[in-house]
């Protein structure tokens, strides 16, 4: 057995030391591949850092309270009479005036120009009561001031205001007939609600003829075991039956339609480059075999085994494929890291949001890199192991 494994070890060494002979062939395997681990894994990255910017704004002791059967804001409606009723719903917490701390809103589509291509795209402007900030975990005017109740003002998100032209502070922004000033920029710890527009809900539902009615009512419970007590309330209420969800769960939901969407994308462009790259690291491994072939049949022929052959072979396949599968790694994150994109969320308006690669993911481009390397170096190595002794000698 130990000398199965040290012709195992001479045969790999002398494998992988050949390689520099076949450099140009070899180099065109390890490209290929680092071009799949690429492709897929800008699409995860991208499905993350969308995950991670929706995921990120909820909290397990925030309630949303939104129509029955409705999957988002904006198919959402919630009357004046159901708001009361809510205020007054159990496992509310209350500020220290003794009023509840609940938060209608109001989520309307506007236009803006996307400032890298000069697009029209679709953002949220939305109006917020008095208890909106403070229902938000780090939510922090960055440059400016809030905007004044009964105003025509607007603070914009700090990913908003990067990725989309017009919203400097002091600048006039119009939506629809009505013209807003721009006074403040809020960031909110990277979170979705950095790609919104706020104004005062009073205001926003005067001059868009919605005095009646809301789209989601905010509330903070006394606890996360308190949403059971409010969703109860609601269920048993025939005047309500709406749907309550903490902020936690509605936000997951909301990351894992779009991020499942995404990487659906991903996955089927990086497996048919995959299926290219095999062609490639095939072609690669059989000109190594031929290459080798007399070395081969003269191992044979003192005495060394097939199975160090097949063993040596796709080592040398596995080795390019690793190289190429963190060569592939490394270019995505120096080039897609961190970088700023946005993209429709569930609410049909635009997401801002940072590329985020994990260990977890370039380990899933490794995988793939390697899963290529062994099917593209199986069938050269079946071929090293059976090669015929006499065919060999005489193959130059």
């Amino acid at each position: 057995m130990r000398s199965l494994w040290l012709q195992v070890a001479a045969v790999t060494a002398i494998n992988l030391k050949s390689i520099a002979q076949r450099r140009w062939l070899s180099l065109s395997t390890v490209i290929a591949i680092a071009l799949v681990v690429i492709v897929l894994l800008a699409f995860l990255a991208m499905a993350n850092g969308f995950q991670r910017t929706i995921a990120g704004a909820g909290a397990d002791d925030i309630a949303i309270v939104l129509r029955a059967g409705s999957q988002a804001e904006i198919n959402s409606t919630v009357s004046r009479d159901q708001v009361r009723l809510i205020e007054d719903g159990p496992g509310i917490a209350r500020g220290s005036d003794g009023k509840p701390l609940i938060s209608p809103e109001l989520y309307l589509v506007v236009d803006g120009i996307k400032r890298s291509t000069g697009t029209k795209a679709n953002l949220p402007l939305r109006g917020i009561g008095e208890q909106g900030t403070a229902l938000r975990k780090g939510i922090a005017i960055t440059a400016g001031r809030m905007f004044n109740r009964g105003s025509n003002e607007v603070v914009v998100g700090k990913a908003l205001q990067r990725e989309f032209a017009g919203f400097d502070i002091g600048s006039t922004v119009a939506f629809g007939a009505t013209r807003w000033n721009v006074v403040g920029v809020f960031e909110a710890g990277g979170s979705v609600f950095e790609s919104e527009i706020w104004a005062d809900l009073n205001v926003v539902q005067s001059l868009f003829n919605r005095n009646n009615i809301v789209q989601t009512v905010r509330a903070r419970l006394t606890g996360p075991a308190a949403l059971n007590e409010l969703k109860s309330y609601s269920d048993n209420d025939p005047r309500l039956k709406l749907d309550v969800k903490s902020e936690a769960a509605y936000f997951a939901e909301q990351a894992s339609q779009t991020s499942d969407l995404i990487q659906k994308l991903g996955w089927p462009l990086a497996i048919a480059m995959a299926l290219g790259a095999i062609a490639g690291a095939l072609n690669t491994m059989y000109s190594s075999v031929a290459a080798r072939a007399t070395e081969i049949a003269t191992l044979r022929a003192i005495g060394f085994g097939g199975f160090p052959a097949f063993v040596g072979t796709l080592a040398e396949s596995l080795l390019l494929a690793a190289i190429g599968g963190l060569l592939g790694a490394a270019a995505t994150y120096l080039i897609f890291d961190g970088v700023t994109a946005s993209t429709l969320g569930g609410n049909f308006t635009q997401v801002v949001f940072d590329f985020k690669l994990s260990p977890w993911l370039i380990a899933e481009g490794v995988v793939l890199a390697l899963v290529v390397g062994l099917i593209g170096g199986l069938f050269p190595a079946l071929r090293a192991a059976r090669l015929p002794i006499v065919e060999g000698l005489y193959a130059h």
